[in-house]
Formats: structure tokens, sequence, C-alpha cells
């Protein structure tokens, strides 16, 4: 398994696919990364030779924010969020969703499974 910035990546796979194993790189990135590395995407990882690999590696570690650092980042843009008290924060905060989406229904996900209220009783007739 070749490592490219600490991360191993599957030998079997097409090298465009399998830089996606790296936080932060999906498939448009991926393209990019070896167009400009002058890399054929469909070379297979195992394959591939250590002056590709170092190209490879130059160019992610030279222009795109990867991995931990990433993550850190996102956190602190978070953080920042909840801290400024904009609605953004807020909703963040709640764990509800924050791009818009409607809670009435749907928004499982954010929300967690479903907690029943008991319904309301009618009220009794006392004649």
């Amino acid at each position: 398994m070749p490592r490219i910035v600490g991360v191993d990546i599957p030998n079997q796979k097409a090298i465009w696919i399998a830089l996606t194993y790296i936080y932060g790189i999906g498939r448009h990135n991926a393209i990019d990364i070896l167009n400009e590395s002058k890399v054929n995407k469909d070379t297979k990882a195992g394959k591939l030779t250590e002056d590709e690999l170092s190209r490879i590696t130059q160019i992610i570690e030279r222009d795109y924010v990867i991995g931990g650092q990433l993550r850190r980042q996102i956190t602190q843009n978070i953080a920042r969020l909840r801290d400024i008290g904009c609605y953004r924060g807020f909703r963040h905060r709640k764990g509800l969703p924050v791009r818009g989406q409607r809670t009435r229904s749907n928004a499982r996900t954010r929300k967690g499974p479903r907690k029943t209220v008991a319904g309301k009783k009618g009220v009794k007739d006392l004649h």
C-alpha cells in the first residue's frame, strides 16, 4: 500500500479513486491533482513509481488542506459561529439542521431518533 501524506491508499484501486481515501480530497480534486502531476488517472495505485508518488505528494502538501488540519479548521469555524451567537451557530448548538432544511418532517439525521410524546387525552365527560 503506497502512503501519501500519512494515509495508506489501497493498491488495487485506480489512483483517482484511491486518492479519495485522504480526508479532504474528493473525486474532482483527485483528478485535478493527477492532471497537474501528469499521472494517468486509471493507473492502479500499487503500480505508481516513487517519482509519481512524490509529485502527487508535493502538489497535495502545497495546494490542499487535508486530514487533521482540515478537521481542526472545520471545528474552529463551527466554534466561531457558536461564539458570535449567529443563527447558524445557534442551530449547531441545538443540533438542528443548519442550512435551511425543514424540521417539521424529516431532519432525523440531525435530530436523532424520535422521542415520542404521549398524545393528549380527550376530556372525559362527568355526566
